[in-house]
């Protein structure tokens, strides 16, 4: 299965377009990484517990995807676009929201 966040697989045919895959991966908060999430904002520098939980999120996304996208007969799937978000549920607590859309093909 080919991802791509292009429009178009180079030296390939696009056959038929399936339709449009989609997924979601949500991440509940934790208290001891916002902790330190929040030292790192007073102090300055990046937060690698965060960047980790949304490389994670971002990689599950993608594997969902090809997975939604295999089960239409894809070969591959374009114009992938990843977005990440939170969702705020209360004063306290926040969910992390990462989202991949993309075109089902079949080459």
């Amino acid at each position: 299965m080919i991802l791509s966040t292009t429009d178009f697989i180079q030296g390939e045919n696009i056959q038929t377009y399936l339709g449009i895959v989609t997924s979601e991966v949500v991440y509940g908060s934790n208290a001891l990484r916002d902790f330190f999430a929040g030292i790192r904002d007073v102090l300055g520098g990046r937060t690698a517990a965060y960047e980790r939980v949304f490389e994670k999120g971002q990689q599950e996304a993608l594997k969902e995807i090809e997975s939604r996208a295999a089960r239409l007969g894809a070969d591959a799937v374009i114009g992938i676009h990843v977005k990440t978000d939170t969702i705020n549920i209360d004063e306290h607590g926040v969910l992390m929201l990462i989202t991949a859309t993309g075109t089902a093909v079949k080459l």
